[in-house]
């Protein structure tokens, strides 16, 4: 176990990077992000639910056209919760709010990540995540 009650900045860089992708479509910006073995997905847009190496690459293209369609994507991270961490594996809850404009119309999306962390060649990398929204008004 780990004497951390939250997330340090070298495990929030994961989380960091993927806000970034999703503000600017700028794939290079996941280069080491996520786990080079098995990566599980869980998103709001079909199929839902990404595994693999083979998922993730599905789900990096349909992601990138998604957000393209996005003017002004900005995010702001609440506190991390629940955090846990065994060996080299690491958990935590990330509240997160989208502002952007969709279809001419501002948007404004509350909603929150679970992430799984896991330890690679010295860095953590993104295992695993769930995307679940909690409130969307445009």
């Amino acid at each position: 176990m780990s004497d951390l009650a939250a997330p340090d900045a070298a495990m929030m860089a994961g989380p960091e990077a993927l806000a970034r992708f999703l503000e600017t479509a700028d794939e290079a910006v996941l280069r080491g992000v996520f786990s080079g073995g098995e990566v599980t997905i869980l998103e709001n847009f079909p199929p839902h639910v990404f595994t693999s190496q083979a998922g993730l690459a599905r789900w990096r293209a349909l992601m990138a056209r998604h957000v393209g369609a996005i003017k002004d994507l900005s995010h702001t991270f609440g506190p991390p919760q629940d955090f846990g961490r065994t060996d080299d594996t690491v958990y935590f809850s990330l509240p997160t709010r989208w502002t952007g404009v969709r279809d001419g119309a501002p948007f404004d999306e509350h909603g929150g990540w679970s992430f799984v962390l896991v330890r690679e060649d010295g860095r953590w990398r993104i295992r695993a995540y769930g995307w679940s929204v909690v409130s969307f008004a445009q």
